[in-house]
């Protein structure tokens, strides 16, 4: 008859259980567990076939304070529902499991308090790479205490990686892993500017967030170098989601009948232009030029289909991870994917609206 668990007797099985189970002793039981000491691969059966009958549970809270990481990759987001960051983190877990590792999820809702004490948390659960994602805010307080947070990673044998927002400086020991956002950005503008547009809004501005100034000095840039001034006034604010982007163009249009062109900085922006302009009988694109930024699906199934600038959402989420598992991680880690417009059918050359 097999001996009795201490699981089935009611008693939470110890690693001193699973030692005398398989005849070890309880280090080299904990060397199995830790995973980085070299064990006979015979006695390292013996100890995992142990575990399984005492139905034996890893305590997470003595490895950690053992010193030891917990196989955990953090992936911190501002809010997963957006589509943006859903095939980011589609892209982190997948990784994440080829790699034997498991995906912790966790928002901040766009409150960068919020998401410095996220951070603070997975370094004290010691998860082996920590993933901010999205755009970074410009406070000096806020890059400070981040550039702090990564040295703390760092020392503790974790990593920060800064997934789709730039780096804190070259002495900082996080892994950067971005996309061309200027390039991107640029590039669009020129299609819109060699389409024959002049007058061109850009929508969704999120003031201090990195992700808008460098798709700014993307747009202003192509303006420069096609000898067209920038309407300032045309630059709207606006934050990233459809409903904004709706409410701004019905604005828009009501005070001004002479731009041609939007540029909306996310496509759930555009969606939201695409809706307002077809509720004021406004063609796309024969009256009025739209287009946006991410290539999300939904990109390719509104009508008409969105022109946009492609981000390679799960290349990214896998290359943070691959990064950040990188033991020889370095400071001056940084890799930057390309970007590439998408036509579709919402752009062609411009004329008056009546």
């Amino acid at each position: 008859m097999p001996k009795k668990s201490n699981g089935e007797s009611g008693k939470r099985p110890t690693i001193r259980d699973v030692a005398a189970r398989a005849g070890v002793s309880v280090p080299t039981v904990s060397r199995v567990l830790a995973g980085n000491y070299p064990v006979a691969p015979a006695t390292r059966a013996k100890v995992l076939r142990a575990m399984r009958e005492l139905d034996y549970v890893v305590n997470a809270h003595a490895r950690a304070l053992a010193g030891a990481t917990t196989k955990t990759v953090a992936f911190v987001v501002d809010d997963v529902t957006g589509p943006f960051y859903a095939y980011i983190a589609r892209g982190v877990e997948q990784q994440a499991a080829s790699e034997g590792r498991l995906c912790l999820l966790c928002t901040t809702h766009g409150d960068p308090e919020r998401e410095l004490a996220v951070v603070e948390l997975m370094r004290e659960q010691h998860a082996e790479a920590v993933i901010v994602v999205g755009g970074a805010w410009d406070d000096g307080k806020y890059n400070e205490r981040m550039r702090y947070f990564a040295s703390a990673l760092d020392r503790s044998g974790s990593r920060l990686v800064l997934c789709g927002r730039p780096s804190l400086g070259e002495d900082v020991p996080a892994t950067v892993v971005h996309y061309d956002n200027e390039g991107g950005a640029y590039a669009m503008t020129s299609h819109l500017l060699s389409a024959g547009h002049k007058i061109i809004s850009y929508m969704g501005i999120g003031v201090g967030l990195s992700t808008t100034d460098e798709r700014i000095r993307g747009f202003r840039r192509a303006h420069a170098d096609h000898g067209i001034k920038v309407d300032e006034s045309l630059i709207l604010p606006g934050d990233f989601s459809k409903q904004s982007g709706y409410e701004v163009t019905r604005e828009l249009v009501a005070a001004r009948d002479d731009v041609t062109a939007i540029f909306g900085a996310t496509d759930m922006v555009a969606a939201g232009v695409l809706k307002a302009l077809r509720e004021a009988g406004i063609s796309v694109p024969q009256d009025m030029s739209v287009v946006g930024f991410d290539d999300i699906p939904l990109a390719s199934d509104l009508t008409p289909a969105l022109t946009t600038v492609h981000v390679p959402h799960e290349e990214l989420g896998r290359e943070a991870v691959r990064l950040g598992l990188r033991r020889e991680a370095t400071a001056s880690d940084q890799v930057v994917l390309g970007t590439h417009i998408v036509v579709r059918e919402t752009v062609a050359p411009p004329r008056r609206r009546t």
